[in-house]
């Protein structure tokens, strides 16, 4: 027997279109410490609301599994803004044999429905939205962690330019390894912590990273990293929070990494030609230098 009682949400939908018991169980991969709604057992909820991704075969993926936790009859509250994929929700949704209420407001989309007794294409959604390794990559990704199914061109450039490094170290931002793999290609390198906000990368980037130097942690660092005198940090941090520009991620990224390099220590970052980030380094760091610029990125190395 489950105790239906139990309600679920998903991510932080705004309490005034979607409200959710203070009791109810995260689920979201972006929220570390989350509880894993894949291994969450059948049947086992009596409610989820849930703030749906914008990526179409995420979105399917995370609803398909929502379904699957609740109890047949459940109610599924599901929201996302129109332009995020909230137009395609009620269409969804019943692709999965749901029978659905939809509401409009404040630019979101609303859909509600309850679980049906035998829900279709659960077992497809989760095929195409689950792990796997991609044959260009030659890596382990999933849908709906950051560039999964390509190499980001910033990162690809910080690749090209990076020396070999040695000694302690963070990747800020990790992904699923990819610039990590060419840190730990120097065998100067002693110790690598790998950082990622989204518990989907983390477990990825421990796929791809089989070597018993790195370790890696799911964690927002916009908190602080529990380390310090590091010899380097390289990251290629993000400037978008939910689908919105937002310069104070690559700014808290930068502060992080001040704080856990030892004095001489080098921070390798590569960003968007736009991010104006040079005022957040100088005052950080003894020495500033643009390394190159190119297709609209630039690396810069700069001293502790």
């Amino acid at each position: 027997m489950h105790d239906t009682n139990l309600d679920g949400i998903y991510g932080i939908p705004p309490a005034e279109l979607a409200p959710s018991p203070p009791t109810a169980i995260q689920f979201s991969p972006l929220i570390p410490g989350s509880h894993r709604l894949e291994e969450r057992e059948a049947g086992s909820l009596g409610a989820m609301v849930m703030l749906a991704p914008p990526g179409t075969v995420e979105r399917r993926h995370e609803t398909a599994l929502a379904l699957r936790a609740l109890a047949p009859g459940g109610l599924l509250t599901i929201l996302a803004p129109k332009d995020k994929g909230g137009s395609r929700l009620a269409k969804e949704l019943k692709g999965f044999g749901c029978t659905v209420t939809e509401t409009s407001r404040r630019h979101h989309r609303i859909c509600a429905c309850e679980r049906p007794a035998a829900p279709t294409g659960i077992d497809e959604a989760l095929a195409e939205g689950g792990p796997r390794v991609d044959e260009t990559l030659g890596l382990w990704t999933q849908p709906g962690v950051f560039s999964w199914n390509r190499v980001d061109p910033g990162s690809a450039l910080l690749e090209q330019h990076l020396p070999p490094l040695s000694g302690r170290g963070a990747d800020l931002g990790c992904g699923i390894g990819f610039l990590s793999r060419a840190i730990l290609a120097s065998a100067k390198v002693e110790h690598l912590a790998l950082f990622d906000i989204d518990r989907r990368a983390v477990e990825m980037a421990k796929r791809n990273i089989d070597d018993p130097r790195a370790e890696v942690r799911w964690a927002d660092i916009r908190g602080g990293i529990p380390l310090g005198g590091l010899d380097f940090v390289v990251m290629n941090p993000p400037f978008h929070d939910g689908g919105m520009e937002d310069q104070s991620l690559g700014q808290a990224f930068i502060r992080r990494a001040a704080e856990a390099l030892r004095p001489g220590g080098v921070c390798w970052l590569v960003a968007n030609r736009h991010l104006p980030y040079e005022a957040v380094l100088k005052p950080l760091f003894r020495r500033v230098t643009p390394k190159m610029e190119a297709a609209g990125y630039k690396i810069y190395e700069a001293q502790k």
